[in-house]
């Protein structure tokens, strides 16, 4: 069974992130968890609030939450009905990468969805500081899906990497069986000057072919130095639909997203983006 956690903000990108996921996984028994995490609604008006104001406009907010959760369910059921799937809110007076986290450990989450953005963004970013915080400190593989992202079946997916990180099954199968029933093609890129593999570098990719072997998976070295340059290209020439890359210390990942200013990332993300974590997980 498959287990989903979606945070959202109730805005147009985290709809259409819960449109994509529940079109991804209509094939598979899955648990959605629906969260709505609203510490900074209370204290969005802190001048105005005093200890006597702060529990009654807490229940204010904590009621509106759950209400638009139970909304938002009964709206899914209509729009998307399907007897594979299950449906759990979860409305916390907590900030959201908190929450997410203790969801994750305490539900054993495969996988969390959500908006690149979320309602309060500026455009010209390319992750909002939400979904930044998840995919740095939160444990599970995310899959953030663009603002007006209409979903479409994956139908061609690319996974660049070095060959040096030591990959966890638990994610790769997450890939496999997630993809296997659009029968997506994944194109393993290696972007390197040099062929030649060094023998940690053989065994990475020989766990990563027998992992995903649900899947046509082509082996690929890409020509090239800069790895977001080549990264953008190859998404653009080769009409690809889904990225998937590891987040680990000494990835690209964390080169691109981490050790840049915000609004200065250099991978422009227009299709949904698979982040594993390559973390031990404790179940």
């Amino acid at each position: 069974m498959r287990k989903i956690l979606i945070p959202t903000d109730f805005s147009e990108n985290a709809l259409n992130a819960i449109h994509y996921a529940l079109e991804l996984f209509k094939y598979e028994i899955s648990v959605f968890y629906f969260m709505h995490a609203y510490q900074d609604d209370i204290y969005i008006n802190e001048a105005l609030l005093t200890r006597e104001t702060l529990s009654r406009a807490t229940k204010i907010v904590s009621d509106q939450s759950k209400k638009q959760l139970e909304d938002l369910i009964k709206d899914i059921r209509k729009q998307h009905p399907n007897p594979r799937f299950t449906y759990r809110m979860v409305s916390s007076n907590n900030v959201l990468v908190d929450e997410a986290d203790k969801i994750v450990e305490n539900e054993n989450i495969d996988i969390i969805v959500m908006g690149t953005k979320g309602k309060s963004n500026h455009k010209k970013l390319t992750f909002g500081s939400h979904t930044l915080q998840v995919l740095k400190y939160v444990e599970c593989p995310v899959l953030a899906i663009p603002s007006n992202y209409k979903y479409i079946q994956p139908k061609h997916a690319v996974f660049p990497t070095n060959y040096l990180i030591p990959y966890k099954r638990r994610e790769l199968k997450l890939v496999c069986e997630m993809l296997a029933p659009f029968r997506t093609k994944i194109d393993v890129i290696y972007v390197s000057k040099i062929k030649k593999l060094s023998m940690r570098q053989e065994d990475n990719k020989s766990f990563i072919e027998e992992t995903l072997c649900k899947n046509e998976t082509n082996f690929i070295t890409v020509n090239r130095k800069r790895i977001t340059e080549a990264i953008n290209s190859y998404i653009s020439d080769n009409g690809v639909d889904m990225l998937i890359m590891v987040n680990t210390r000494h990835s690209h990942l964390e080169n691109i997203l981490f050790q840049s200013p915000i609004d200065e990332i250099s991978l422009n993300i227009g299709i949904p983006f698979l982040a594993l974590q390559n973390i031990e997980r404790r179940h």
